[in-house]
């Protein structure tokens, strides 16, 4: 051991714990932190952003050491294990080791310790990988071994600090604790607080250690929300954009990424799903992580599992070649690139024994293909008479231009767009529409209907015509012969609803439809020209038509200002912003990081800007979830609050129901509302009479006599009736003979009204009346001599006291103070003489029914209830 220690550079502090030189990590990692938490699956999972990067650095580092380079999965996993039970270097000692015995590390593995001793540790010895020391009690039996993970001591003894492989101690906890929460074994001490097992504990056998590896690496690949971050570019159709990510984290073909995909599917901690469409065809496909998702409190999407022998459709992601270009780092899935093509070759459906590694990935073999001889070699002219698209290369190549057969290949641009030669592409949910519902296709001249599909004409070959829409569409008018009635209809929609979004932004609306030719053009340059879409509609709705702002500003079109037409200011403001942050940033490295090459230097400067756009990132998605849950918080409380308006109405209209059909309380005419229109009019004639006496008693009579007050009362109460007596016996004589009795209702309603009207008449008169009394009192008196003296004695009047301004002026001021007094009087006494009458009516004992049913009996019954009693 002691020569091949020497051999291969075995560090001292491996032998003999000396004290050597061992670099220290910079200040900036203490600040990577694990999110806080108590210990939990879920907080071992719920990382924060910086120390998910930091350990999946470190994890790809160690899988991309040329002493690890095509060893297979076991071995790897073994040395990340191992990696994460080694000791971080405190102070000046590097104790990098770790102890574990053979038993233990196949726990951790998914395999026997035999395995482990014959296929694991015997690998990494050979390839330089793995340094181990047997250790042994008093008696000299083997306990376990001591390992040293050789990448992480050369990253050590290299003297950079910024390694990925050079964790520090609460790093390396972490990535335990991760490793603890996947697939660890699960410990019971005594004494001590149990480890319950990882979730792929019962995963053993056969490519367990590649499950374990595939869901480590996707873990460490998932944002917060718990959906895997796929790769881009081309990817397979049958193994699907989730299969060909994992094949790039583990380095082997998609077949069988998407063999683990499916055992990991079947554990119950990965799923998949689609995202929705407006359209209803399938979305970008999306890979949940649910552990990490419910470790997040993320809601579950609906997903469904991933099976393996199951052909999925992937898609391009939506924006995946722009965000490579826009700096995204390429290699976070892989040494293979993320935008490469899929190699051809895929593994076997049989699995693999343990430990043995998958195929390499091969390039694919292209067949080149001859295409067809035209007559005459001009542009379109395979593509016949109708002005169509141009197909994709190889349709209809065996046979001959102007033919039978070619005659009757021209159908509806929906059924003849034909896949390349070897391909079995799915129809989406708009072609398998479009298809179903096309009427027929032009063939020899004549329109026929095509097999299998019910009749449907082909769309309007002229552009709209309205002359918005018109001048709108003319960059596409090619595109827009080739749609049928029903995307015509969709398009059109969609160009209506932009202009007048646009008519709403300008402050020329009548330029909207200018500015949308304008956005289709420039559209159509960026993917040269009309012959290079594939899909006229989808291309129209979901790309020519949609504005793509570059900043925050909502009339910004790819930089553009759409109300000026010049460059937008705020773009300029955002980029200002963006090349300060670069600046300070580097002043920050060369601050922390003095004596860095060029490269390294630029190398960590696209390493932390990379950092803060992912960040801001995350921050803007944050913003976006809070405004979104605000916004829905906001819905439910306006949805509840309607609600509750639309329940109390429905209360208050039942309560209006149930009022109105109670009888008059007075008469006992029905459904009234508890008071009749006439027994109304006359509570309102009795209160004015009372009203009319208490007025006229103020000043006629003494307010401590009760008596007094009464036969005054009585008094004004038979003028007031001898003055309604006059005024009904006018009012009848205007009205026609038997008109009353025809609606006797109605004629009790017209004489109390007339009534009410006579005494409201005569109360002013009484009002007016009382006010002149009271002005006349001694009060009044008083109250009118002092405002006169003040008038009098104000300093401009002081000269001239008795001229004929300072009269005049005395004399209105003591006449505004006498009709003060007069009000003041006339409220004090009513208010008096309301307490007297409500305590004798409180002390007044109810009348007797007797007396009450007789007076009752006396009124005539109206047609309803005298029906009822005649029945």
């Amino acid at each position: 051991m002691s020569g091949v220690a020497a051999s291969a550079g075995m560090p001292l502090a491996f032998i003999d714990d000396s004290v050597v030189d061992a670099p220290r990590l910079p200040a900036q990692r203490d600040r990577l932190r694990s999110l806080p938490g108590g210990g939990g699956l879920d907080d071992a999972l719920r990382l924060g952003r910086g120390m998910r990067l930091r350990l999946l650095a470190a994890i790809r580092a160690l899988l991309a050491d040329e002493s690890l380079a095509g060893l297979g999965d076991a071995a790897r996993l073994a040395a990340v294990v191992l990696y994460a039970k080694s000791r971080a270097p405190e102070g000046r000692k590097a104790a990098l080791q770790s102890y574990i015995w053979g038993a233990e590390l196949g726990r951790w593995l998914g395999m026997t310790e035999s395995t482990v001793h014959h296929d694991v540790l015997p690998v990494l010895r050979e390839t330089d990988a793995l340094h181990t020391r047997m250790v042994t009690n008093d008696e000299g039996h083997p306990v376990g071994l001591d390992c040293l993970v050789m990448p992480l001591w050369r990253a050590h003894q290299g003297g950079r600090a910024t390694h990925p492989l050079a964790l520090s101690k609460v790093e390396l906890a972490v990535l335990l604790r991760l490793l603890e929460a996947l697939f660890g074994p699960g410990w019971a001490p005594e004494g001590m607080e149990p480890t319950p097992p990882g979730l792929l504990v019962g995963r053993t056998g056969k490519g367990a250690a590649t499950d374990r590896l595939g869901l480590l690496l996707m873990v460490l690949s998932t944002r917060a929300s718990g959906w895997l971050h796929l790769c881009g570019g081309s990817v397979r159709r049958k193994e699907g954009r989730g299969a060909a990510t994992l094949s790039r984290l583990l380095g082997c073909s998609p077949s069988g990424a998407r063999k683990v995909l499916a055992r990991l599917a079947e554990a119950g901690v990965v799923a998949r799903g689609r995202k929705a469409t407006v359209t209803r065809m399938n979305g970008r496909g999306r890979v949940m992580l649910l552990p990490v998702a419910r470790a997040y409190r993320r809601v579950l999407a609906p997903v469904e599992a991933v099976h393996g022998s199951e052909a999925v459709l992937s898609e391009r992601p939506v924006g995946a070649f722009r965000d490579l270009a826009a700096g995204h780092d390429t290699s976070a899935l892989g040494t293979s690139g993320v935008c490469g093509a899929e190699p051809a070759v895929e593994a076997g459906d049989r699995e693999r024994p343990d430990g043995a590694e998958f195929h390499a990935d091969h390039a694919s073999v292209i067949t080149p293909v001859v295409p067809p001889q035209l007559s005459g070699g001009f542009s379109g002219e395979g593509r016949g008479y109708e002005g169509r698209r141009p197909d994709r290369v190889c349709v209809r190549e065996d046979q001959a231009a102007g033919g039978e057969d070619a005659a009757a290949e021209l159908t509806s641009p929906v059924a003849e767009v034909g896949p390349l030669r070897g391909e079995k592409p799915g129809k989406s949910a708009v072609d398998k529409q479009d298809g179903q519902r096309a009427a027929g296709a032009w063939a020899g001249g004549r329109l026929k209907a095509m097999a299998g599909g019910n009749s449907r004409q082909q769309g309007r070959m002229d552009l709209p015509g309205d002359l918005g829409l018109r001048v709108a569409l003319e960059p596409v008018a090619w595109l827009w012969s080739g749609l049928n009635g029903w995307q015509q209809d969709q398009v059109v929609g969609a160009v209506a609803a932009e202009m007048e979004r646009l008519e709403n932004l300008l402050m020329q609306p009548e330029r909207a439809p200018q500015l949308l030719a304008g956005r289709l053009t420039d559209r159509l340059k960026e993917v040269g020209g009309e012959a290079r879409v594939n899909s006229p509609f989808g291309w129209i709705t979901r790309r020519g038509l949609v504005q793509r702002p570059a900043c925050s500003d909502v009339r910004c079109d790819d930089g553009i200002r759409l109300d000026t037409g010049g460059d937008c200011e705020n773009c300029g403001n955002v980029i200002h912003i963006r090349r300060a942050r670069r600046v300070r940033m580097a002043a920050d490295i060369d601050w922390e990081l003095p004596g860095l090459g060029e490269a390294e230097r630029r190398q960590v400067l696209e390493d932390r800007m990379r950092e803060y756009a992912a960040a801001e990132a995350e921050e803007f998605m944050w913003r976006r979830e809070q405004a979104l849950a605000e916004q829905a918080r906001r819905e439910t409380a306006r949805a509840a609050a309607r609600d509750r308006a639309e329940r109390e109405r429905q209360e208050a209209a039942a309560a209006e129901a149930v009022r109105q059909a109670l009888p008059c309380e007075d008469c006992g005419q029905q459904r009234s509302a508890g008071l009749c229109e006439a027994c109304g009019y006359r509570r309102r004639t009795e209160a004015a009479i009372t009203e009319a006496g208490l007025v006229a008693a103020t000043w006629a009579a003494d307010l401590t006599d009760p008596g007094d007050v009464a036969a005054v009362t009585a008094h004004v109460r038979a003028t007031v009736e001898s003055d309604i007596e006059a005024a009904l016996k006018q009012f009848l004589e205007l009205m026609e003979p038997g008109e009353l009795e025809a609606n006797p209702v109605a004629g009790a309603s017209a004489l109390a009204f007339n009534a009410l009207q006579a005494v409201q008449q005569a109360l002013p008169e009484y009002r007016s009346s009382a006010l002149g009394r009271l002005g006349s009192t001694k009060e009044a008196d008083a109250e009118a001599r002092r405002a006169y003296k003040t008038e009098q004695n104000r300093r401009w009047f002081r000269a001239n006291p008795t001229g004929a301004d300072t009269v005049a002026a005395a004399t209105k001021a003591s006449d505004a103070a006498r009709e003060r007094t007069a009000e003041y009087l006339l409220t004090v006494r009513l208010e008096q003489l309301r307490e007297q009458t409500a305590d004798q009516t409180e002390t007044a004992a109810p009348a007797p029914w007797a007396g009450r049913l007789t007076e009752l009996a006396a009124r005539p019954l109206d047609g309803e209830m005298a029906g009822a009693v005649i029945s």
